[in-house]
């Protein structure tokens, strides 16, 4: 199938619009933020990613609360997605 060039167009502006949005919610993430939400979702439990990056299991907890609320993920799959979206755009 395909579709009329300016409907084209414009579905791929609101991809790029999509992706950018994304990324400025990326980029509030703290450095540390950043480091436990890469290690949520390669599927690590909370205690791994604690064991990894040397702090307490509920502290990892309160990143990965503070990286659902920045990235406006309603579930992990949610934030899976997003960081997909965001390596591969």
């Amino acid at each position: 199938q395909t579709c009329a060039l300016p409907i084209c167009e414009e579905a791929r502006r609101g991809n790029m619009t999509a992706v950018a949005e994304l990324r400025a919610r990326a980029n509030s993430l703290t450095a540390r933020e950043r480091e436990v939400m890469d290690l949520i979702v390669d599927g690590h439990p909370n205690k791994v990613v604690a064991a990894r990056l040397s702090i307490s299991p509920r502290t990892v907890e309160i990143h990965r609360a503070r990286v659902m609320d920045k990235m406006k993920a309603a579930r992990l799959s949610d934030l899976i997605r997003m960081s997909f979206r965001l390596n591969a755009g």
